[in-house]
């Protein structure tokens, strides 16, 4: 297994690029502790630490787009979208949009428009369904670009399709967990980068997935491997071929 620490920036960013980013491709990142926890008391950033936070900012150097929960941004108290000035620098280097753009999924819409997020770099997406409450949509619209897709529910398939004609083919999903099954759901997870904190929760807490049971699996297989000196350990699954 890799060292994480004996890693530069440049060979970490080697590890987690795809292989061809004109092809489509759906990564979510995820944390959870040794007993499959997602969080502690009601926020995943007590699992998280200086070696995560390292890699959590390469995966989102290579993203064109993040894609996350409206609960995810209520439960986690989410800061605006700005990458540091060095992965601007590499992104614009590489032909890349200086930082790349936050699309918030939500089908009833409770989100606030002076909530800090809408002051991220790039102007937001808010993805929703016909079905969300109109007054809601108009509100949001102008701190964001309200993107109607699915008639009672959102379609993640129609979103990510929409993404990838407006060249964003490299989706990062941040969470939450509903929205990791609803992307598993829909077949639409190519990637699963996963770190393991060395911990135990405990009872009570949530996996990194969550809706309807479900008995219909779906194999990965296992890309890379890090350790950090943490203790921390770093996967990289793939959909296989």
């Amino acid at each position: 297994m890799q060292q994480l620490d004996d890693l530069s920036d440049d060979e970490l960013i080697a590890v987690y690029e795809v292989a061809d980013r004109s092809v489509p491709h759906l990564r979510a990142n995820f944390v959870s502790s040794l007993d499959g926890a997602v969080e502690i008391d009601g926020q995943s950033k007590a699992l998280t630490s200086e070696s995560d936070s390292r890699v959590f900012s390469v995966i989102r150097r290579l993203a064109d787009v993040v894609l996350v929960g409206a609960g995810t941004i209520r439960d986690e108290g989410y800061n605006p979208l700005k990458l540091s000035g060095a992965a601007r620098s590499w992104r614009l280097a590489a032909g890349l949009a200086e930082n790349p753009t936050l699309a918030i999924v939500s089908s009833r819409l409770e989100l606030s428009p002076v909530n800090p997020v809408f002051k991220s770099a790039v102007r937001p997406i808010v993805v929703t369904h016909a079905a969300s409450p109109p007054d809601r949509r108009e509100a949001l619209a102008e701190v964001a670009e309200v993107l109607v897709l699915g008639d009672a529910e959102v379609d993640l398939r129609a979103v990510v399709d929409e993404f990838g004609a407006r060249g964003m083919t490299q989706v990062l999903s941040e969470g939450g967990p509903h929205l990791l099954g609803s992307l598993t759901v829909a077949d639409l997870v190519d990637e699963l980068s996963l770190t393991l904190a060395p911990l135990l929760a405990g009872p009570g807490s949530s996996r990194i997935t969550a809706g309807a049971p479900s008995t219909l699996t779906r194999q990965l297989k296992l890309k890379s491997s890090l350790a950090a000196a943490d203790d921390y350990l770093f996967f990289r699954y793939l959909r296989e071929a």
